[in-house]
């Protein structure tokens, strides 16, 4: 279970989610109202956008103004946590960081192929994790680096 652990990467978790919420609640983009011809541009946003904006839970503050948390927004602060999880696995140097890592990337790749393709991911919530899990990749490999470049500098040291 702990190898599973540590080949998984955690933001897989929150893409999911999103994805299961694209699928689920997600729609179409409508088309031209009547008399626009049916190539007509016009601004859209993705379907997914108003399910990413609802209320979740809505707080009083002592300003006097009301604290909003929407669906998107706790979407993104488990990505950040995950994130933070995900830079603590890094610091291992064993052939599970390293799966992790190619698994993490593709992960990013998937995500920016749904970024770019799908009508319910071109939205700021999923554009965030897309750069969230490309930052997972990039701190990870460093982080990887640091710490087996620290385990060499140790044992070279011993002899």
């Amino acid at each position: 279970m702990r190898i599973l652990f540590g080949v998984f990467p955690l933001l897989a978790v929150p893409v999911a989610i999103y994805v299961l919420m694209a699928f689920g609640f997600g729609g179409t983009v409508a088309p031209p109202p009547d008399g626009l011809p049916a190539d007509a541009v016009m601004p859209q946003v993705a379907p997914l956008q108003a399910t990413l904006d609802n209320v979740m839970m809505t707080l009083p503050m002592i300003s006097g103004v009301n604290w909003e948390l929407k669906v998107g927004d706790v979407l993104m602060l488990l990505a950040i946590a995950f994130l933070f999880l995900e830079v603590l696995k890094s610091t291992s140097t064993g052939t599970a960081t390293i799966i992790n890592h190619a698994v993490s990337m593709l992960l990013f790749i998937a995500c920016l192929v749904l970024f770019l393709l799908g009508q319910d991911f071109a939205t700021s919530t999923f554009f965030m994790l897309t750069v969230i899990t490309l930052l997972d990749v990039l701190a990870g490999v460093v982080v990887t680096i640091i710490a087996a470049r620290r385990d060499f500098g140790v044992a070279e040291g011993i002899g």
